[in-house]
């Protein structure tokens, strides 16, 4: 078939939508072979193009990476602010309940223990996940505290136990990142509580009636960095034993002395 535009014989030629006449490659476009229909096909690509620009009613919200905020900044987004105040909450009747199940601190009352192991528990938990996000961020990754399923329901549920457990839930990070770096960010969190233990441990002989209650801190932070330096599943431990097995034995090892010498220096004045 001959093109209807130069009169080329062609074996394969194309059908223009608007006018219906036969072409080849060359003038298959309705401008390149003054088509007739061209009104309508200059409507068409304008209505093409209006729907392209014109913005779709659905709107989805993500806070995910650090590209809008400056470099090396720690920053907190709005959903990760509502994240960690949920678990403000579930920490805070943690450390109601304790007080519910008789474990208070001699020479107060029970509202000022019950105020003590709040502010102590929401401190050591804070603190170690804040240092991860820090290193993190620090490193131009991203990284928000977000809450568990299972972490905030195992929380919730020893809030009406005799013995406590708080994991409400973890920084989040992704981004490009090596076996060292994610060690070097899973180590901040231990280190503070280290660094807590020995400075409540040290100080507590010498605050009179606040010597149970810092001791208590001392004691609590030793186990919080004793147990996220277990090298085992999603644990701090695992990630830090991957990276160096001479920085996480050192930590490892501190931490459970401090949890030793936290544990027999605030077991005798504990009243339960």
């Amino acid at each position: 078939m001959k093109c209807e535009a130069c009169g080329q014989e062609t074996f394969l030629p194309f059908q223009c939508p608007y006018c219906g006449g036969q072409f080849c490659a060359a003038h298959r476009l309705p401008e390149n072979h003054n088509c007739s229909e061209m009104n309508l096909a200059r409507a068409q690509k304008q209505d093409e193009a209006e729907a392209v620009v014109r913005p779709s009613r659905y709107e989805y919200r993500v806070t995910f990476g650090p590209q809008s905020q400056p470099r090396r900044q720690v920053y907190f987004s709005r959903k990760e602010v509502t994240h960690l105040a949920i678990a403000g909450l579930l920490i805070i009747a943690v450390g109601i309940s304790s007080v519910y199940y008789g474990l208070t601190f001699p020479n107060v009352s029970s509202a000022t223990s019950a105020l003590a192991f709040t502010v102590i528990l929401m401190i050591s938990f804070f603190t170690h996940e804040i240092a991860h996000k820090i290193m993190a961020q620090r490193r131009d990754l991203w990284a928000e505290f977000r809450l568990t399923l299972w972490g905030s329901l195992i929380t919730l549920i020893f809030t009406f136990l005799p013995i406590k457990f708080i994991s409400p839930g973890a920084v989040m990070i992704a981004g490009p990142a090596g076996r060292k770096e994610i060690g070097e960010i899973s180590i901040a969190g231990p280190i503070v509580n280290i660094t807590l233990s020995v400075l409540l441990l040290g100080i507590a002989p010498a605050t009179g009636l606040l010597s149970p209650i810092l001791l208590f801190g001392g004691f609590f932070n030793g186990y919080m960095a004793a147990f996220n330096l277990v090298p085992f599943g999603i644990l701090d431990g695992r990630k830090i034993f991957t990276w160096s097995k001479i920085v996480w034995g050192l930590a490892f090892t501190a931490s459970v002395a401090l949890t030793l010498v936290g544990y027999l220096s605030v077991a005798p004045v504990l009243q339960a």
